[in-house]
């Protein structure tokens, strides 16, 4: 009589399937993540959320430039408020970051999605350069999340540049 596997002996081979989380990608502008969704399926595969799109594999979601700025001398130590030329020059112990003016909400929203329990990675799709890397490790650092980052590095916005780009995602280490 043939042996059968019980349910709990088997083990899928697909390893998409074995990882089912989504991906949060980042961007740096709404743009570049409708330029994004529209490459990766679009309303075919995503839905509009409040503040990102959402499909069964990523949730794609932007900054709106830099969303935080260092901490003001007077919010670091109340005595700086007035300034006085013995105080200076002021170097913090650690060079915190606030959220800009009127970008709180933005920033909730981005700290939701990095916390939910769905999102197993994160995908760096800001701007490929300096000020692109900067926007984006601020957030990271600011919602305190660690989960592992992937770095979508683009040349050119076409829908080929940008599937091609999601085909050879890089550690996010490298920068």
């Amino acid at each position: 009589m043939p042996q059968t596997k019980k349910k709990s002996q088997t083990r899928k081979t697909d390893p998409k399937a074995e990882t089912a989380s989504r991906l949060l990608v980042v961007t740096e502008k709404p743009s570049v993540a409708r330029d994004i969704v529209a490459a990766l399926g679009g309303s075919r595969k995503f839905k509009s959320r409040e503040g990102y799109y959402e499909s069964d594999r990523y949730i794609v979601t932007w900054a709106v430039g830099h969303l935080l700025e260092f901490l003001a001398p007077e919010d670091i130590d109340a005595t700086y408020k007035r300034w006085r030329l013995n105080d200076l020059p002021i170097f913090p112990e650690k060079f915190d970051l606030k959220p800009k003016t009127g970008q709180k909400a933005r920033l909730e929203v981005l700290k939701k999605l990095f916390k939910r329990k769905d999102v197993g990675g994160i995908i760096n799709a800001c701007d490929a350069g300096r000020e692109g890397e900067l926007i984006f490790r601020e957030i990271y650092r600011y919602v305190g999340d660690r989960k592992p980052v992937s770095r979508l590095w683009l040349q050119s916005m076409t829908p080929a540049a940008i599937r091609e780009g999601f085909e050879s995602l890089r550690p996010g280490e490298e920068f």
